[in-house]
């Protein structure tokens, strides 16, 4: 997108997406479910990135609409009409949800929680076995009244063991449930008696967990620990960047490992904040399906650096403006993990292209693709015409692959010390530390790395490599998302 974000691609929509329903409709009652299912198809027939590999997306694929209900009558439900027009496996991303309203909401944080975020990883002998690990509490969360902390252990649920194949149901499937905690040992955690039963409830968690400032060997470092690319927080982030120059901070720490992405533009706000002295040049560029390129202007797929951050309403009404407080870095320094994705790569990706960027962490996730949310409306956008108020379904297609300015990116992960400067370094659920204290293993070794140059010793204790299999925030309807918000019409 350009600096200004309101970009409007224009684009005509040929064929059964554009056309007036035939009187062939009539042999055919049509219900709510053939609008779905019409939906699903006209949203990914005009925008999935994958159109042309998948044959039931085709332009001619169905004559007339009597074709096409027919055809999809044959799925039982829209998720499963969804699944059959998507090019997995390569597509490992791109969801359908029934209630939008709780998609949008999670996309600004706001989601169901009892406010504890934690990993889940294979028990170190019995394999099947699975023990989650806290990473973190959201403050004013019935977790955190709960006193409960970061690095706690916990085996069952609800007195049932945690495994492989029952933590979904029991950690996703209701609104309250009680856990067992445990004691570590050493990845077989021994159940220590102590139970936390908790509630959930609608949680707004700011994404902007830490900030503060070090001063080390006369060095001002400052550190963010930021989990979501929200944007109703962009005002929040640029005020953070304030105190960061006000402070004269010579060197940035950002930390990412968990999180999962979220808002393009922000990320974009973000790269000027730790920059500035790049106005207007590439951050980011974006490819779309064929369709879509070959109907718009080459520009309006480039996204720029800038110098101000536009407020928008739901719909891209520009409502506030201010001034990026940028502070022109010519390196900076990114905690990761095998939970950064998305938005969060693409801010290392574009950034890495213009100053010199360092990590410390382990391989990021590799989602270098990027979804819109799309509506059952004549232009499936939320500020479309004829919105179908009959269903909640929207959809979450992949609809782009992004790159830097150099058309590079990273689609098995980033990996620290291989891809870019700096040093691998998994985290240790033994040990984990306290977030934002200068004592945390991989700030500690961050802060080093920043102070002497030397990636430092490993610690003495030996990390156990446990397989992580899921984690909270991939529970959320937002999850591993990266989304544009570039605003697409349809030429009539």
């Amino acid at each position: 997108m350009k600096s200004k974000f309101k970009i409007i691609l224009i684009l005509q929509i040929f064929l059964l997406a554009n056309c007036e329903k035939t009187p062939l409709e009539d042999t055919i009652e049509v219900n709510t479910q053939d609008d779905i299912n019409y939906f699903i198809w006209k949203g990914l027939n005009v925008f999935y990135y994958w159109q042309e590999n998948v044959a039931d997306l085709d332009d001619n694929r169905f004559g007339n609409f009597n074709d096409l209900y027919s055809y999809f009558r044959g799925f039982s439900e829209p998720e499963s009409v969804f699944e059959n027009l998507l090019n997995r496996p390569e597509d490992r991303f791109s969801i359908i949800v029934d209630d939008y309203l709780a998609l949008e909401k999670s996309f600004q944080g706001l989601n169901l929680s009892n406010g504890l975020e934690f990993g889940l990883v294979r028990n170190n002998s019995n394999k099947s076995n699975v023990f989650g690990y806290v990473r973190y509490v959201i403050p004013n969360s019935d977790a955190a009244l709960k006193n409960m902390k970061r690095g706690q252990i916990f085996t069952t649920v609800n007195g049932q063991q945690l495994t492989d194949t029952n933590f979904n149901t029991l950690l996703f499937g209701s609104t309250t449930y009680t856990l067992g905690l445990a004691d570590y040992n050493n990845g077989d955690p021994n159940e220590n008696g102590n139970l936390i039963t908790l509630q959930k409830t609608e949680l707004q968690e700011n994404p902007i967990a830490i900030h503060k400032t070090f001063e080390e060997n006369n060095q001002k470092i400052g550190y963010l620990m930021y989990n979501q690319f929200a944007s109703n927080f962009d005002s929040q982030l640029n005020a953070v960047f304030s105190e960061f120059k006000a402070q004269n901070i010579t060197d940035l720490i950002l930390d990412l490992r968990y999180n999962p992405g979220g808002s393009t533009r922000s990320a974009t706000y973000l790269g000027s904040m730790v920059t500035g002295q790049f106005k207007d040049a590439v951050y980011s560029k974006e490819i779309w399906n064929s369709k879509i390129l070959n109907a718009n202007p080459p520009e309006l797929f480039i996204n720029n650096f800038t110098d101000q951050i536009k407020n928008t309403d739901q719909n891209g009404v520009t409502t506030s403006e201010e001034a990026i407080n940028s502070l022109e870095l010519e390196r900076v320094f990114i905690i990761t993990s095998s939970s950064t994705a998305s938005a969060s790569e693409l801010v290392i990706n574009a950034l890495s292209a213009h100053i010199d960027v360092r990590l410390v962490g382990t391989t990021t996730v590799g989602k270098q693709v990027g979804s819109l949310t799309l509506y059952d409306s004549d232009n499936l956008r939320k500020s479309g015409t004829n919105f179908n108020r009959n269903h909640n379904y929207a959809l979450q297609p992949l609809v782009l692959e992004i790159r830097n300015k150099d058309n590079e990116n990273y689609p098995n992960g980033i990996s620290p010390g291989i891809d870019l400067l700096g040093i691998n370094l998994r985290e240790n659920l033994g040990n984990l530390g306290v977030l934002g204290e200068p004592s945390e293993p991989l700030l500690e070794r961050t802060l080093t790395y920043i102070i002497t140059g030397a990636k430092g010793k490993l610690n003495s204790e030996k990390i156990i490599m446990f397989e992580e299999i899921y984690n909270s925030k991939l529970a959320s309807p937002a999850s591993n998302n990266m989304t544009s918000e570039n605003s697409i019409i349809k030429l009539n």
